[in-house]
């Protein structure tokens, strides 16, 4: 569906909404803004000290110089769209960054790394860039609403598909760009969407770079806007527009057109949810199924095997093909891996960030291959992920479980007392010392404004 001739394009209808509503976000908005910063600076910390790519910020050292931005894990500092590279790779990279859940946005990874970056480069206020921040994250979501799933069943990640269009936004709104120029900058990133899920053949660890090269590829989109380059104002709708090419949804812009009508009065950012397990978000609640079953006195080694009901939308990240699910070919492929998961749930008693590291085999990988599954195509998802799961005892019995929709959606809100206390046990994970951990906190949840200058500080470089 096209939009009359003489009405505005969809990035200039975002571009206004979002400039009107940039610094005057609800409280309530504002304050989910900075735990989830919070748990984003924690987890990329921690993946900059122990993730399958630190080392990351030699990109910075060999390639480029100069830049005000922090580069996580590094006392070295780089230009913006560098160290949101780097930065929203180490967040992504341990697959414990957060995820909204209907619009399967892996927001933070892309628009924390984008934001931090250019407020600090520009020298913005911390309110500015929870503000841009915030409002980033709300047109992300907004495009995996209106067309939810879509982009990933053709095998896009989401949200290095989105991705580009949201963070020129953040850095449009934190330039304070006039609107055409962030108009143009969010059509030069129609030209830059991308990231397959060609990744999972072989558990390669570029899909933590994805997210990160949104962020990247967005900053750029505004820079080359703010030096004269145009871009299309329909980027999003028409036969060649992003849905259509992406999604293959002609209808998707009338939906995102509805959308953007509620931005200012619906907020979905609060809805995000927080991961407290570290692998993919889809396998979180077969892990909590489990864990009903074994709370109730059942052993690694009572279980003969379990059978699980996998939602359709699901199936390519954790479940196909069955064979290589449930025996990873590393400790990193076994993020998407369903039954080494459970297996590693089963026999260690909790998801740690160990199984992630330790070599495939043992207990774990026996029990793995005595896991099956089945299609599931009435679970509602994408819009809740569900789980459903049989299993069978040693002894003959069989136990079912079941979890509705998973810990941390819209409906299952995490405390806010239990992400900062992942906040701050990933941070001194990644080795800062206590005052800084206090300091990061500080900063970022009790600060009327949060300064820059001492939260880059603080977060410095991890174990120096």
């Amino acid at each position: 569906m096209t939009a009359p001739a003489d009405s505005p394009g969809l990035t200039t209808d975002l571009v206004r909404r979002a400039r009107a509503l940039h610094g005057r976000l609800p409280d309530h908005v504002m304050s989910s803004a900075r735990l989830h910063l919070l748990d984003a600076l924690g987890v990329g910390t921690l993946g900059a000290r122990s993730g399958p790519l630190r080392g990351l910020d030699r990109v910075v050292t060999v390639a480029h110089t100069g830049g005000r931005s922090t580069v996580l894990g590094s006392s070295a500092t780089a230009p913006a769209s560098v160290a949101a590279l780097v930065n929203g790779s180490y967040m992504h990279s341990l697959e414990f960054d957060d995820t909204h859940v209907a619009s399967v946005m892996h927001g933070s990874a892309t628009l924390a790394a984008a934001a931090l970056a250019v407020a600090e480069e520009v020298g913005a206020t911390g309110t500015a860039m929870l503000s841009a921040y915030a409002l980033g994250w709300e047109a992300i979501i907004r495009m995996g609403l209106a067309s939810p799933g879509t982009l990933q069943a053709r095998g896009f990640q989401t949200t290095s598909a989105a991705g580009p269009f949201a963070a020129s936004l953040v850095s449009s709104l934190l330039h304070d760009d006039a609107e055409q120029v962030a108009v143009d900058a969010l059509g030069i990133a129609g030209s830059m969407p991308g990231g397959t899920f060609a990744f999972l053949a072989d558990g390669d660890t570029i899909k933590a770079g994805q997210p990160a090269w949104a962020a990247h590829s967005g900053l750029w989109a505004a820079e080359l806007a703010r030096a004269g380059m145009t871009g299309p104002s329909r980027v999003l709708e028409g036969d060649l527009g992003f849905f259509s090419l992406y999604a293959g949804d002609a209808d998707a812009p009338a939906r995102l057109a509805d959308e953007l009508t509620t931005l200012g009065e619906r907020w979905h950012l609060p809805d995000a949810a927080f991961k407290m397990i570290p692998c993919c978000h889809f396998i979180h609640p077969f892990v909590e199924a489990l864990g009903l079953v074994m709370d109730d006195g059942v052993e690694a080694a009572d279980i003969a095997s379990i059978h699980c009901h996998v939602p359709r939308g699901a199936l390519p990240i954790i479940a196909d093909p069955w064979s290589g699910r449930q025996s990873p070919r590393t400790p990193h492929d076994a993020r998407w891996s369903l039954p080494y998961v459970l297996a590693g749930r089963a026999v260690d008693g909790r998801v740690g960030l160990d199984l992630f590291s330790q070599p495939i085999g043992g207990e774990r990988l026996d029990l793995s291959r005595r896991i099956t599954h089945e299609v599931w195509d009435d679970s509602g998802f994408p819009a809740r992920f569900p789980a459903r799961l049989r299993v069978t005892l040693t002894d003959g019995r069989s136990v079912d479980a079941s979890v509705d929709d998973v810990l941390g959606g819209a409906g299952r809100p995490v405390p806010a007392g239990d992400v900062l206390d992942k906040a701050r046990a990933n941070l001194a994970a990644a080795g800062l010392a206590d005052d800084r951990v206090d300091q990061v906190v500080a900063e970022l949840i009790d600060a009327a404004a949060p300064d820059l200058a001492r939260l880059g500080r603080a977060l410095g470089a991890a174990g120096g």
